[in-house]
């Protein structure tokens, strides 16, 4: 018996080293494919390249997405890394008002300072 000892310990190194990881590839695999299979025009979604944007279009191995108002773009389908959720349409950066400054002097520094006044 402890002749074979060598042997298992190696069929386990092989099983632990190859077929492990070869499997999970596979499910990876088939889960980003029933990813890029259910897009569809108007999905929110982010490239490999980190890009967002929503599905313009949709080809059998391209994906137009509209980066921008009327600026589309075109990506292979393995580019997109995933499919995002809808951003709120409301802007959670307003400005508070009653922060900003009376004066409308947006510039840095002390008071009445401005650029290119004063002595070097």
């Amino acid at each position: 018996m402890e002749q074979y000892f060598p042997f298992v310990i190696l069929i386990l190194a092989v099983l632990l080293l190859f077929v492990l990881p070869a499997r999970q590839r596979k499910k990876m695999q088939e889960k980003q494919q029933a990813m890029q299979d259910s897009l569809s025009l108007g999905t929110p979604v982010m490239t490999t390249s980190g890009l967002h944007g929503t599905v313009a279009g949709l080809g059998d191995r391209t994906v137009d997405i509209e980066i921008a108002p009327g600026v589309v773009v075109t990506f292979a389908r393995p580019a997109i890394l995933e499919v995002r959720k809808p951003t709120s349409t409301t802007d959670e950066r307003a400005i508070d008002e009653t922060t900003a400054d009376s004066t409308g002097d947006d510039t840095p520094g002390a008071p009445g300072s401005r650029p290119g006044d004063g002595t070097l």
